[in-house]
């Protein structure tokens, strides 16, 4: 199972996935982090059609809103180890907590944090 960056959803929105990525795309459900959907929809620029296209794909996919203490345990030993931004410590915790392969391009946001799959959807 898989966890989406939020750069992976912007890029498959905007059709900017290579054609191998956006098909696991289309066979799989999306998980994402609630820090993924709050960026989403975070930016003052986003027109109508590009909140109803996201809308629809959050609502397609598996968010994980709970952030629980498992989750809050790993983000801080994240920040402390790996000084990671704080959204990307919460994305990176929450795919090793549950046991997802997080798909990003931003390979270098998450490099050498231990436990951590990665997978880059423009390789």
């Amino acid at each position: 199972m898989y966890l989406l960056d939020t750069n992976t959803v912007i890029d498959f929105c905007n059709s900017k996935l290579p054609e191998k990525s956006k098909n696991l795309l289309f066979e799989i459900q999306p998980n994402l982090s609630v820090i993924t959907q709050i960026e989403l929809f975070a930016s003052t620029k986003i027109s109508e059609k590009e909140r109803n296209i996201l809308t629809d794909f959050v609502n397609f996919s598996n968010v994980y809103s709970n952030i629980d203490t498992s989750i809050v345990d790993k983000t801080i030993e994240i920040r402390q180890l790996y000084k990671t931004k704080l959204p990307d410590a919460i994305i990176a915790a929450t795919a090793i907590i549950n046991n997802l392969i997080l798909i990003t391009r931003n390979i270098e946001d998450f490099k050498g944090i231990n436990k951590l799959q990665i997978l880059n959807p423009h390789q």
